[in-house]
């Protein structure tokens, strides 16, 4: 089963656009898990095993893990996702970006060291870069497109052929990429015009949609500007919002509460 279909296994099941980002910092656990490194993968579990049957995916953030030196951690954690969640979408978010055997490496890295089903990547070096993901059979690659920092336009906006840079990223990942494999992009929920224009150019592609909750973007206007015609179409990232929703020994349970009221609300939207 490729990518596409899983994302659709996955929306149709859960009956959610929610993707929960694990992004594990152990400074901000509960003080019962305090343990540094070792509690890592605990943290993650538990939030799992309260979330995963009202999302369509989970997002692993591969930096929070590795300057902890937590990258077997990872590995546990995905494995666990893949083992007790199998119609959840695991994407592992590395934004990884090179050429040659080093672009084929990370492409191995992602689908054969975590299992994932997608990686994010940055397209900068250009298609070559990309191939050795998009080539990988049933496997998704998602291109970072137009991201959801406040500096993102500083190049993301620059004018290419009387069209901003990211709507040229749009276009190439509609055409060229989506010959070559299961293709979707990053666009950030902060920028819901630009999430729209990307819409019109992309059809039915997948948009994984992070910036909603801590980092402020607006629910109703991402459902509204982003979704397909079939009205799925998004995978809409919450990270902190979640994760740390309480800093008791009930975290988990608050984190439920959180995503519960995150996918109700994105369902709602008209």
């Amino acid at each position: 089963m490729g990518f596409y279909q899983r994302l659709e296994t996955a929306w149709t099941l859960s009956e959610s656009m929610l993707c929960v980002g694990l992004d594990p910092d152990p400074s901000r656990f509960p003080d019962s898990l305090r343990g540094g490194v070792r509690d890592i993968e605990s943290f993650c579990k538990q939030i799992i095993d309260t979330t995963g049957d009202l999302v369509c995916a989970f997002k692993p953030q591969i930096a929070y893990f590795a300057a902890c030196g937590a990258e077997s951690q990872l590995e546990k954690v995905c494995e666990y996702i893949l083992n007790n969640f199998p119609n959840v979408v695991l994407i592992l978010d590395a934004k990884r970006g090179d050429i040659g055997d080093t672009a084929a490496l990370y492409a191995r890295e992602a689908f054969e060291r975590y299992g994932a089903d997608a990686v994010t990547v940055n397209p900068y070096l250009g298609t070559d870069s990309l191939a050795p993901f998009l080539k990988t059979p049933g496997r998704g690659t998602i291109v970072l497109c137009r991201t959801s920092n406040a500096g993102a336009g500083e190049f993301q906006s620059l004018e290419v052929d009387g069209e901003p840079l990211y709507l040229r990223v749009a276009r190439t990942a509609a055409t060229t990429w989506r010959k070559q494999g299961d293709c979707a992009l990053v666009v950030g929920a902060t920028y819901p015009e630009e999430l729209a224009r990307v819409r019109a150019i992309v059809g039915d592609m997948p948009i994984l949609v992070p910036g909603i909750g801590a980092q402020g973007g607006d629910i109703r206007a991402v459902v509204s500007a982003g979704r397909d015609a079939n009205r799925r179409g998004l995978i809409i990232n919450s990270s902190r919002a979640v994760l740390y929703a309480d800093h008791s020994p009930s975290f988990a349970a608050a984190a439920r509460r959180v995503a519960l009221a995150t996918r109700d609300a994105i369902n709602a939207v008209e």
